[in-house]
């Protein structure tokens, strides 16, 4: 393959887009590779799409290799699968729905369990049917409220989504396996530095998950990894070490303090210190319950319900976190303070929420036995002594709280977390049986009797995978990407004018001849400054400058990731690029 700087849709800019939020979402501007099209979609330039067409292949290859067979679902889809599924209205605002013209239901497809699910009940019948797993490498569309950072967070991206289907959670498992490893043989190929974390099922439903995360400074997701043993998730994912219960009856009865002008809980610590309420001057905010109200709207429902969570005053409240936790319902911030004068305001404690018929959820810390500083439910009044399990009751717990650096490690409970930032590049799940269920999928088993087959879901962003390799592989000057994924493996700069030019040209055919990727800058009336320039801002890993000692019979060749520099032979150039 031999491409011209010349006659070739390779536009370079040098300065930064102003739009341009992420180092990937600049540099892939900059040089050329994608050009914007609408808010959360881009068109993808000659260098840009063989840079896909690359990272495609290469899962494609590693999922063939297991065993997965590829097909391709339609992308515009009826809405009577996802309304059995129960996610037409679990996925909310997030998919694009559409009516034809007979004014017949559809949406524009994020995921294919159900379409893959019904392909597996029309064309399997018996165990011997069984595993198998199907893939296709698609555009997919979310109505993102707020496209952002290029690839990243775009409307339309491209993906990579499996379906494996086995008669038993066994089988399941293997599978689970099989195609953890082939991610981890992806991602190495594709140069990404990236962990593997546990994670939160969301939408998708299922009983286990594990993300991929590409490790940058830029990552939505933030995860944790211990100092002392190898747990890492995603903090949505993180479960509390709960401490243990005590007795409730052990502590003295709650009192009613004064407490005016503390609404925060700063104003109250201090307070209490400088009161010594309950006889202590050592109060701090962990020993305080703090009472965050919300309101919760599920899918379908006509009106949000409230929610009030419980949490040690140190910490607040993760709405991510939150809502991972509650999915698939939405939540959002309380606000309607004077339509509820029975919530009072900065001075809400746990022990009327069960009167008032309000949803009560606290976090795991607040076990039986804990006694908090918390509200009375009166305007400057709080309380001491306030027992879970004795002054008041939860209807349950929840991840609610935000996750910190140096918490203990819920893993080997020794450690302490760290926390890092990634772009979520894959995720696997263990769905079981939710739509084999939700559309009776049975097959005749090996005793004669109808079983019901378990599944598994695993979904790479190729896109997003593009962007993360930009993120991770880029200096001051532009792109460096690694071999196995660049446009090109060999820039020929004519730099001079003589005949370097037609000497470029002759030398890149001879190259493409050999089997190599050229693209060849022979651009006229360019300076070879400003090609080295480019050269650099469109990051193909080897640079051959046809200058100066072209008739000495020599090239120079530059490594784009080192800046190592050597002169080469004419003679046997190719052979030497090539290995050969």
């Amino acid at each position: 393959m031999l491409l011209r700087m010349s006659t070739a849709l390779i536009r370079t800019l040098r300065e930064d887009p102003a739009d341009a939020e992420v180092p990937s979402h600049r540099l892939l501007l900059r040089a050329g590779y994608i050009r914007r099209a609408a808010p959360g979609g881009y068109t993808w330039l000659p260098l840009g799409k063989l840079v896909l067409d690359r990272v495609t292949e290469i899962v494609r290859a590693e999922l063939t290799a297991i065993g997965d067979q590829e097909v391709h679902f339609p992308a515009l889809l009826p809405a009577e699968p996802y309304r059995t599924s129960g996610r037409w209205t679990e996925y909310g605002d997030d998919i694009f729905t559409l009516a034809d013209r007979r004014g017949a239901a559809h949406l524009l497809a994020t995921t294919h369990e159900e379409l893959a699910t019904l392909l597996v009940k029309d064309l399997c019948t018996s165990y011997r049917d069984l595993p198998v797993t199907v893939f296709q490498i698609q555009t997919k569309f979310r109505d993102e409220a707020r496209p952002r950072a290029g690839l990243l967070r775009g409307r339309e991206f491209l993906m990579k989504d499996a379906y494996s289907y086995d008669l038993d959670d066994d089988g399941l498992r293997v599978a689970y396996g099989r195609h953890r490893e082939a991610y981890q043989r992806i991602f190495d190929r594709l140069g990404l530095d990236y962990s593997v974390v546990h994670a939160v099922s969301g939408a998708m439903g299922g009983s286990a998950s594990e993300e991929f995360l590409a490790t940058t400074p830029v990552g939505e997701d933030t995860y944790v990894g211990c100092t002392e043993c190898g747990y890492a998730a995603n903090t949505e994912a993180v479960t509390t070490p709960v401490p243990p219960a005590g007795d409730p009856h052990r502590h003295p009865a709650a009192e009613v303090h004064d407490t005016p002008e503390t609404p925060t809980i700063a104003s109250l610590v201090e307070l209490a210190n400088d009161r010594r309420l309950a006889g202590r001057d050592d109060w701090s905010a962990a020993d305080t319950l703090k009472n965050i109200v919300l309101t919760v709207r599920r899918p379908g429902a006509e009106a949000a319900e409230l929610l009030v969570v419980g949490l040690p005053g140190d910490r607040e409240v993760d709405l991510k976190r939150l809502t991972a936790a509650l999915a698939p319902a939405t939540v959002d911030v309380f606000d309607a303070w004077d339509e509820h004068p029975e919530l009072v305001r900065g001075y809400l404690g746990p022990q009327v929420f069960d009167k008032l018929g309000v949803r009560y959820l606290v976090d795991p810390r607040v076990v039986p036995g804990s006694a908090w500083l918390t509200g009375a439910n009166e305007p400057g009044r709080h309380a001491t002594n306030v027992v879970c399990g004795r002054d008041f009751t939860a209807d349950g717990t929840v991840e609610a709280a935000e996750v910190r650096a140096g918490d203990r490690c819920p893993g080997c409970a020794t450690g302490r977390l760290t926390m890092r930032r990634g772009i979520e590049i894959g995720h696997i799940f263990q769905l079981g049986r939710r739509y084999t269920d939700a559309f009776s999928v049975d097959v005749l088993g090996p005793q004669g009797k109808p079983v019901r087959p378990t599944m598994g879901c695993y979904g790479i962003g190729v896109s997003r995978a593009v962007a993360a390799i930009a993120e991770q592989h880029h200096d001051e000057r532009g792109l460096v990407w690694p071999a196995t994924v660049a446009p090109c493996d060999v820039h020929l700069v004519a730099a001079g004018k003589g005949p370097q030019l037609e000497a470029a040209l002759d030398l890149g055919e001879r190259l493409a001849a050999s089997g190599l990727r050229v693209l060849v800058d022979d651009r006229p009336g360019v300076s070879a400054g400003v090609k080295f320039t480019d050269a650099e801002l469109i990051g193909i890993p080897r640079t051959v400058v046809v200058g100066r000692r072209l008739t000495d019979g020599y090239v120079e060749l530059r490594d784009r990731a080192t800046g190592e520099r050597v002169e080469l032979s004419l003679e046997n150039l190719a052979e030497q690029l090539t290995g050969g």
